[in-house]
């Protein structure tokens, strides 16, 4: 989706973008946050297109957003203090070079973080506990579910239930993805859509804006099956 592509609602992001503004600029204001009159309205314009822009990035975009696990806030502090520099240096914008410099300090800072574009395909080094819900293996599934271990290879084997690796060649089983011991309608046209397991499940799980920020998983339980299938597909 580029810039000036509209959302399924109808708004334009530059549209989108003034409604956050001026929401922010009031909320600032109820709030009795003390700024002069031109910082009241740089940080609601820098607010509420930080906001608009975020329905109109690709979903992998998205996807690596939603799962940044490092300090916000610092980013965000780190980044105003580039840009200050660049400004008060030469008079414009952040130059190439200070980006690169705010870039490898905040690498230093945070060696274990990724950057948030590596974030979209790396979902596989993160770990499953963080991201995924509840989940279980074969023997708890067997013992409270009801279901037979031969069953649920037969489901894996067919893409019909999301399996995610942990470790070795050991799956674990999301619970939500379960309805009276079978996968819910819907999960096999998901993974047709969506082929790899992890990034198919931290969509499902998550709420979508291709669905008005619904989770699928919730709806596919609920037997909303075509909508989310017609929104996985226009993922792939």
């Amino acid at each position: 989706m580029t810039r000036f592509q509209t959302p399924p609602e109808g708004i334009s992001q530059e549209a989108l973008a003034g409604l956050v503004t001026e929401a922010v600029q009031q909320t600032l204001m109820q709030h009795g946050v003390l700024l002069d009159a031109q910082a009241l309205v740089s940080a609601s314009v820098l607010a509420g297109n930080v906001a608009a822009a975020l329905p109109f990035l690709p979903p992998t975009q998205r996807l690596a957003i939603d799962s940044f696990k490092g300090d916000w806030t610092a980013l965000v502090s780190e980044f105003f203090r580039t840009m200050s520099s660049g400004i008060a240096s030469d008079g414009s914008a952040v130059s190439d070079r200070a980006l690169e410099r705010a870039s490898a300090k905040q690498e230093t800072a945070r060696p274990t973080a990724q950057q948030i574009a590596e974030r979209a395909a790396d979902l596989q080094s993160m770990l499953i506990e963080d991201w995924a819900g509840e989940v279980a293996g074969s023997t708890h599934l067997e013992e409270k579910l009801r279901i037979p271990r031969s069953t649920l290879h037969r489901w894996q084997r067919r893409g019909e239930v999301v399996a995610l690796r942990k470790g070795g060649r050991k799956h674990v089983f999301p619970l939500a993805q379960f309805v009276d011991g079978r996968p819910v309608p819907g999960i096999s046209d998901v993974l047709a859509a969506i082929t790899s397991q992890r990034l198919a499940w931290f969509w499902l799980s998550r709420p979508s804006p291709e669905l008005d920020g619904r989770i699928p998983i919730e709806m596919l339980r609920q037997d909303m099956v075509e909508d989310v299938v017609r929104a996985a597909r226009t993922l792939s």
